[in-house]
C-alpha cells in the first residue's frame, strides 16, 4: 500500500516509516521539513494524493491553551485533504486516558482530535498509547532543583517508542479499527517511584520528593494513565534504561 505518515520525520513517525518500509508498503514521510503544514494546509493535498492510508502523527507545539486549536485546525484540514482523495483509512496517535483528564489543556485537545476524527466519514483507527519512556527526563526537568525532584505518585505504565511506532505501523497496514486499540508497556509505577529508579540509574544523587501536587500529571485522578487491558508491549523500562 501506499502510506502517507505525516510527521514522519519526528520520534515516532521516523521509525513508522521504517517499519511500513521494511513491511513492502510505499511509506512517505512529510512534515514541514518536506514543504507539508498541516496549519496553513500547504502541502497536503499533494503529499495525500493517491495515498490508501494517511497516518497522522503531527502534535501541537504546545501543551497549554493553544493546544485544541492546533488539533481543531489540522484535523480540519487534513480530513478535507483525506476526503478529496478519496483515502481509505486515517490513523491518529493519541494518550490513554486522554478522556479521564479534562483538567489538563492538552488531553481535552487529544480527545477533541479523536473525536473529529470519529465524526468524519472515512474509516479510522485511534491508537492510544501509555506515556514515553523517551519523556521521563523531560518529566523530571519540571519540578527540579539542585538537590531534589518532586513527582507525585501517580500510576504510569511507560512504553518505549519503538514499540510504540511498531503498533502504529501494524494498525496502519491492517483494515481499519473503526475504533481505539490501546497500547501499554509491560510494567506500572507510581511517577516517583520511576523517578527514583531513573535517577538511581544515572548515578544522580538527588532526592525524590513524592509531592501530590507537583507537575503535570498531579490532577490525575487515580489510575486512568495505566491499561492493564491494553495490548502490552515487550520492552521493560529497566532494559530501555540499560
Amino acid at each position: 500500500m501506499k502510506i502517507a505518515v505525516i510527521g514522519g520525520t519526528g520520534l515516532i513517525g521516523s521509525q513508522v516509516v521504517k517499519n511500513l518500509t521494511a513491511a513492502g508498503h510505499e511509506a512517505v514521510p512529510h512534515s514541514k521539513s518536506t514543504g507539508v503544514d498541516i496549519i496553513s494546509g500547504q502541502g497536503l493535498d499533494e503529499a495525500v494524493a493517491g495515498a490508501d492510508v494517511v497516518v497522522n502523527l503531527t502534535n501541537s507545539p504546545t501543551f497549554d491553551e493553544a493546544s485544541p486549536a492546533f488539533f481543531q485546525t489540522s484535523m480540519d484540514n487534513l480530513l478535507a485533504a483525506a476526503r478529496k482523495s478519496s483515502v481509505g483509512h486515517v490513523v491518529i496517535l493519541s494518550i490513554v486516558g486522554t478522556d479521564q483528564v479534562p483538567e489538563l489543556d492538552y488531553y481535552r485537545a487529544k480527545a477533541l482530535q479523536e473525536n473529529l476524527l470519529a465524526a468524519g466519514t472515512i474509516p479510522y483507527s485511534i491508537v492510544r498509547a501509555t506515556q514515553f519512556m523517551d519523556f521521563m527526563d523531560a518529566v523530571l526537568s519540571w519540578t527540579a532543583d539542585d538537590s531534589t525532584v518532586r513527582l507525585p505518585a501517580t500510576p504510569i505504565q511507560p512504553i518505549a517508542s519503538k514499540d510504540v511506532a511498531a503498533a502504529v505501523a501494524e494498525v496502519a497496514a491492517g483494515a481499519p479499527l473503526n475504533g481505539i486499540r490501546n497500547i501499554a508497556g509491560p510494567d506500572i509505577f507510581t511517577l516517583d517511584e520511576l523517578g527514583r529508579i531513573t535517577l538511581t540509574h544515572k548515578g544522580d544523587h538527588r532526592t525524590i520528593v513524592t509531592d501530590p501536587t507537583a507537575g503535570m500529571f498531579a490532577v490525575v485522578k487515580g489510575d486512568v494513565l495505566t491499561d492493564k487491558n491494553a495490548h502490552l508491549a515487550p520492552t521493560r523500562y529497566i532494559d530501555w534504561l540499560s
